[in-house]
Order: C-alpha cells, then sequence, then structure tokens
C-alpha cells in the first residue's frame, strides 16, 4: 500500500518534524484510517546512500482520511509530496 505525505503535524507556532500527514489512496473516512494505526511506514531517501527511515502510523487526522505517521528522528522538508511504503 502506498501513500502521499502531504504535510508535517503542526500548529499555529509550532512545526512537529518527525510527524506527518500521509493520505492513502482509497482511504476516505476516519473509520477506514482507524484500521491503519499501528501500520509500519518507510521512505527511501533519494541519493546514494538511500538510506531507509522508517515510522509508524499512530492516530487518523480528521474526518476524510489521513493518518498521522511518527518516525524516530525528524525527517526532512523533501519529504513533503514523496510516495511512502505502508507495510
Amino acid at each position: 500500500m502506498e501513500g502521499i505525505v502531504v504535510n508535517f503535524r503542526r500548529g499555529r507556532h509550532t512545526v512537529y518534524t518527525n510527524q506527518v500527514l500521509i493520505k492513502i489512496d482509497g482511504i476516505d473516512s476516519r473509520e477506514k484510517a482507524q484500521e491503519l494505526v499501528g501500520k509500519r511506514v518507510e521512505w527511501k531517501t533519494p541519493g546514494k546512500k538511500g538510506k531507509v527511515l522508517k515510522g509508524i502510523i499512530t492516530a487518523a487526522h480528521g474526518n476524510k482520511g489521513l493518518v498521522r505517521a511518527r518516525f524516530e528522528t525528524g525527517v526532512p522538508g523533501q519529504m513533503i509530496g514523496e510516495k511512502v511504503k505502508i507495510e
């Protein structure tokens, strides 16, 4: 299953760089998004090293099927708009 990173989780004055919001194809309600909580998320960095950043889906976000994923470390801004793999 694949999803697209929409943005960092953020508030009015803060940005949580280790948490991202992900839109997944075919998931369009909060109930469907709740079923994905606990699944793993992987993103391979571009470049020669090709590191794999791993995270976990922690919660649904809103009522339209977005999910919130948390990574161990902060993720780069280049991740926004990129595809991630969900297992």
